[in-house]
């Protein structure tokens, strides 16, 4: 059950939407890891709090070794919880653990499809112009981007360079598709 649950989620929704071959194998690995060290706990009779304080430790070396978004952390997250799941419950009960699978793997899919706030965008953008006009600084971000501006957060300002760096929050327009009319 876990290592069909972890394939749905590694390649049924994140690898097809973000196609990051690198966090795939990583999420697969790092689940049937989990299942197995969870599995070997119940079954030795050792205290599980030093499993998760094990696993803790090496999530947060992993996640900190390697640039990645605050989506695929929530993968991570749910590969996490799968393993933990299907290791602690997969044997004693085995519905729960069925239901408890398809619940993390729905919300998993709806809150990252890509029609769920799919038009809304995040980029750092740097201007080779200082604004100290907020209205002329959000024109001239939604004539580079083509988009509608959300909002911005100046992060950088460089005078000497002429230089703006500004974090952005913006909707993008629906794609128009080529010979289409």
């Amino acid at each position: 059950m876990d290592l069909v649950a972890i394939l749905v989620l590694a390649y049924g929704l994140y690898y097809r939407r973000h196609h990051r071959r690198d966090l795939l194998f990583a999420y697969i690995a790092l689940n049937v890891g989990i299942f197995a060290v969870v599995s070997l706990l119940l079954v030795q009779r050792v205290d599980i709090a030093v499993g998760f304080g094990l696993f803790g430790v090496l999530s947060i070396i992993r996640l900190r070794s390697s640039e990645i978004t605050q989506q695929e952390i929530a993968y991570y997250f749910i590969a996490i919880v799968l393993g933990l799941v299907n290791g602690i419950a997969g044997a004693s009960w085995p519905l729960t653990a069925l239901l408890l699978n398809a619940v993390l793997l729905a919300v998993i899919y709806v809150g990252d499809h890509p029609q769920v706030l799919g038009r809304t965008r995040h980029q750092v953008v740097t201007l080779d112009v200082v604004h100290t006009d907020p209205d002329l600084l959000r024109a001239d971000l939604e004539s580079r981007l083509r988009a509608k501006v959300l909002q911005w957060e100046v992060t950088q300002v460089d005078y000497v360079r002429d230089v703006t760096v500004v974090d952005v929050r913006f909707t993008s327009a629906p794609s128009v598709r080529v010979g289409a009319r």
